[in-house]
């Protein structure tokens, strides 16, 4: 990339090209899934410290495995073993952390904006890997990914959103990288499940599900964030299923040659059927894969290989 940010924060600031350039770079890595020695000296050195106060199977293995195919040291610290169960702040865990002199620090966190803190408080640079409601940038991208590989292009697809909006910050991820690179998105849920001035994202937002899927390109399903609600927002999974799940008439409705996704984990049975979670039309394995290059990606271009600070 000719510019490099420290951080990756959020998809929301990023211009399109420099989400494209990220993608591209994901890309070069791909060759690397290949190989008998799946390793590269990238970021050998360096040290990437996996700071994951919320539960995480894709996402934290992903990161360590990008973060050693580059040949990165790297430090696993969750929330159930770290000094945050005994009372210890965000920030103070992260200072002391920042004492070991780490690169990069990779933070889930339950609580939206805490990237940001970090960002503000300690001199590595802090990747994203979601923060409460807020943003989940590296899912944005390799969401993207697999759009663009499977299409050829993101701009002029139409893309269809569809479950918990309010809870979800892969939707707003999508929503902002889908959307600066020229896809049409329209989101949609349950009316108590879809933000007050969502479209001011950059999408349409629909209640009808069967609107939202006619003629789309990409069928995106969310999990029910039922950890995240404080109130019952929903009569029962069977009618969410009924009016809001992805099956095989629902996903009839679509183009022929429709993409699958969801980010993971799935409520199968809720938001999709069985038989379309693994069908033909999904990229849900691939989405996984994508991933480990994505996060290649984020690494090393935070880390500074990818070309000189702005």
């Amino acid at each position: 990339m000719t510019t490099r940010r420290r951080h990756l924060l959020e998809l929301a600031s990023l211009e399109a090209g420099e989400i494209t350039e990220l993608l591209d770079v994901a890309e070069s890595f791909q060759d690397i899934t290949h190989r008998r020695i799946k390793k590269v000296p990238a970021l050998r050195g360096m040290t990437v410290v996996l700071l994951f106060l919320e539960a995480s199977t894709r996402t934290r293995t992903s990161f360590e495995l990008a973060a050693k195919r580059l040949s990165a040291d790297t430090l696993s610290v969750s929330g159930g073993t770290s000094s945050v169960v005994k009372g210890e702040t965000l920030v103070d865990t992260a200072r002391n952390l920042a004492a070991m002199s780490p690169d990069i620090v990779v933070l889930r966190h339950k609580h939206s904006g805490s990237p940001h803190l970090l960002a503000r408080s300690i001199d590595a640079s802090i990747v994203n890997a979601g923060d409460g409601g807020h943003e989940h940038p590296t899912q944005g991208l390799l969401d993207a990914l697999t759009i663009r590989r499977h299409k050829g292009r993101i701009e002029g697809q139409r893309v269809a959103i569809i479950g918990d909006i309010a809870h979800s910050r892969v939707a707003r991820s999508n929503i902002a990288a889908l959307s600066k690179l020229g896809a049409e998105v329209t989101v949609c849920g349950p009316p108590t499940m879809l933000p007050h001035g969502v479209e001011a994202l950059g999408c349409r937002a629909t209640s009808d599900r069967d609107a939202a899927i006619r003629g789309a390109d990409v069928v995106m399903m969310l999990r029910i964030q039922k950890e995240r609600m404080t109130e019952e927002l929903f009569p029962s999974d069977r009618e969410y299923a009924l009016r809001f799940g992805l099956d095989r008439a629902a996903l009839g409705l679509a183009k022929p040659d429709v993409l699958v996704m969801h980010p993971g984990p799935i409520n199968r049975g809720v938001e999709l059927a069985p038989d379309v979670a693994d069908g033909p039309e999904s990229v849900i394995l691939e989405q996984v894969a994508n991933g480990i290059i994505v996060r290649m990606a984020v690494l090393y271009h935070c880390a500074g290989g990818a070309g000189g600070d702005t």
